[in-house]
């Protein structure tokens, strides 16, 4: 699996928010992104079915 990067836009008021939840977990704010796209992808394919995707 590739590691890609993105970059992302966002307020410092949503940012610091961020960094204390990513912190109170004990993770680092770019591993909690990463759980919260997790989240979201699973629970989108619940409602909707998988997702294929073609692995370029």
């Amino acid at each position: 699996m590739a590691i890609k990067r993105l970059s992302l836009r966002i307020d410092s008021e949503m940012l610091n928010k961020l960094h204390v939840v990513a912190d109170y977990e004990g993770r680092s704010a770019n591993s909690q992104i990463l759980i919260l796209i997790r989240d979201c992808i699973e629970k989108y394919e619940e409602k909707h079915g998988k997702i294929e995707v073609n692995k370029d």
